[in-house]
């Protein structure tokens, strides 16, 4: 038997008992129903659960289907008061089943955790937040990781979980757990926004999408790291909140003196124009309207850029000759070997 634990997302409690209402509460719950002001086509909402079966005097059954039904009422704009039932159908599987770990949807659990953290985030300790967060990745990648025990070089994740760690690492340095250098107003704004947006939108403001543009050939996505900034490129950098065009060092002195109006550069000319038009384009499919800026490399603004990078070359570390991030943050790859170390020492 499945009971409802709570709801995260744009909505308040109705306050509605019913005896499928779990006592674990997890978001806002104590209720079988809620309200939410606006309903688009952009938002979600995310609902926790209980399995509450005695495993003695009711074992599931592997392959017995369940169902949940959801139930939405709402004025229509027409005015007319409409109801859309969805019904959900499911099937146990045992804990220790191969297709738990198939059916895995890492990009969905890691918007569900950033909601959680972020929802804990409003009465907890920052820095109890995060070590919460941390303690159920190693939870989990010492469940579904495979590896030999005490032997962080043997760990690895399959398809269906390696995506997470990256994912929980930016979401440790991101605008919603991090408050520093943010107004409460604006902290306010960021939460709000990836509480209500979808998985696709979620996913952007926890990792940021990055495109590379040159004369090697079409744009590109590149990784997240600052070893991607380079002075022949040029970077767009999508946060949802902000959308940002970097020009590389020596395209920015090419830009400058004027090569992108002389008839013979037509090829210049279309690679600075390029990341501008599709940087509009974001403009105007997206709602609120995210800032744009646009900057060069060693220049003021490109700490804005610099701040979404993972920092695998800094200031106190030996990079490969390129950019580096004055930071004492660690990077990805220490991240990873400190998750391998944990996951398989099996404490």
């Amino acid at each position: 038997e499945n009971k409802v634990c709570g709801a995260i997302g744009p909505l308040a409690s109705l306050g509605r008992p019913s005896p499928h209402v779990s006592e674990l509460q997890v978001g806002i719950g104590n209720t079988a129903a809620w309200k939410l002001n606006v309903l688009d086509p952009t938002t979600s909402v995310a609902f926790f659960y209980e399995v509450v079966n005695n495993p003695q005097a009711n074992p599931l059954q592997p392959g017995r289907p369940f169902f949940m039904q959801y139930q939405t009422t709402y004025f229509h704009s027409s005015g007319q008061r409409r109801m859309r039932v969805v019904t959900v159908g499911r099937t146990w599987c045992d804990d220790k089943a191969p297709e738990l770990g198939l059916s895995f949807d890492q990009e969905c659990a890691a918007v569900v955790m950033a909601r959680l953290a972020t929802f804990k985030s409003e009465s907890d300790d920052a820095f109890d937040v995060l070590r919460w967060l941390d303690r159920t990745l190693i939870r989990l990648a010492a469940r579904f990781g495979d590896f030999q025990k005490d032997v962080p070089e043997s760990f690895s994740l399959s398809g269906s979980f390696s995506l997470l760690p990256q994912f929980m690492f930016h979401l440790r340095r991101s605008q919603f757990l991090q408050v520093f250098n943010n107004t409460p107003d604006e902290t306010a704004y960021f939460r709000h926004l990836l509480m209500k947006h979808d998985t696709n939108s979620s996913l952007v403001m926890i990792q940021p999408t990055l495109l590379s543009y040159s004369f090697n050939g079409p744009p590109e996505p590149v990784l997240l790291d600052v070893e991607s900034v380079q002075p022949d490129r040029i970077l767009l950098l999508d946060s949802y909140f902000m959308v940002i065009v970097h020009y590389g060092a020596t395209i920015a002195q090419w830009r400058k003196a004027g090569y992108q109006d002389q008839e013979e550069h037509e090829n210049f000319r279309n690679l600075l124009a390029a990341p501008v038009a599709d940087a509009e384009e974001l403009l105007k499919e997206r709602l609120p309207v995210p800032r744009m800026l646009q900057c060069d490399q060693y220049g003021s603004q490109a700490r804005f850029l610099l701040a979404k990078l993972n920092p695998s070359s800094t200031h106190n570390s030996n990079g490969s000759g390129g950019d580096v991030i004055f930071t004492d943050d660690v990077s990805l790859g220490v991240f990873m070997e400190h998750l391998a170390k944990l996951s398989v020492t099996g404490n």
